[in-house]
């Protein structure tokens, strides 16, 4: 399918991407004999994936689990709940004001997941970013990981670019337009190379850097 490219399905498929990304650079076979092997970190598309990262805009690991296991606990996952539910229970579940405006928008959104499976990358970002409190750090992480999508990245995503300036030395954390050209050489893996930061930013900050 034009414009959707590899699609990450297993581990195998990681391990082949971070083969790549080791012979191509050498700095990511060191950040590789610290990481160890990578995880899949494949998950279902569709609402709640969306509504997941919603959640994790601007809040830590700990606490964006902290609220999704709150609007799981009280079934707050879907999109008709969510339409249905009190702006009360969902701030008592930890979502700010602004948060739930968001969530509601998505989900009377009605988008159709399905299609973008099958849709080039560009434009299922295209897609995501006129909703309201969708940026592009959202719809690529959505790319990423929900729809498998091997040579996506997230430039905007600190942890990277943290990891980014620890892994390669560089005096200052790049911002994302520096981030993105950097990530240009990561191609056709750069969603490999995404996870293959975030693993190294685990083992030299000892932090998680996405949930």
């Amino acid at each position: 399918m034009d414009g959707v490219g590899r699609i990450i399905e297993t581990e195998a498929c990681v391990a082949e991407g971070a083969a790549w990304l080791a012979g191509a650079e050498p700095r990511f076979a060191e950040a590789l004999r610290r990481t160890g092997p990578l995880t899949l970190r494949r998950r279902p598309d569709g609402f709640a994936a969306l509504l997941s990262a919603i959640v994790s805009q601007q809040v830590s690991v700990a606490a964006a689990s902290a609220i999704w296991g709150r609007l799981e606990a009280g079934g707050l996952t879907e999109p008709q709940a969510i339409l249905a539910a009190e702006e009360s229970a969902l701030r008592a579940a930890g979502l700010s004001r602004q948060k739930v405006r968001y969530a509601r928008a998505l989900a009377g959104a009605g988008l159709d997941y399905a299609a973008l499976r099958a849709a080039p990358t560009e434009a299922v970002v295209a897609e995501l970013v006129a909703l309201p409190g969708i940026g592009r750090w959202t719809a690529e992480i959505y790319a990423m990981f929900s729809l498998g999508r091997a040579d996506v990245f997230a430039p905007a995503d600190l942890a990277l670019q943290e990891s980014a300036r620890a892994l390669f030395s560089l005096p200052e954390r790049p911002r994302e337009a520096a981030l993105r050209r950097m990530a240009e050489a990561w191609s056709p893996w750069r969603a490999v190379a995404a996870r293959l930061l975030w693993a190294y930013y685990r083992v030299d900050r000892g932090r998680e850097g996405i949930r």
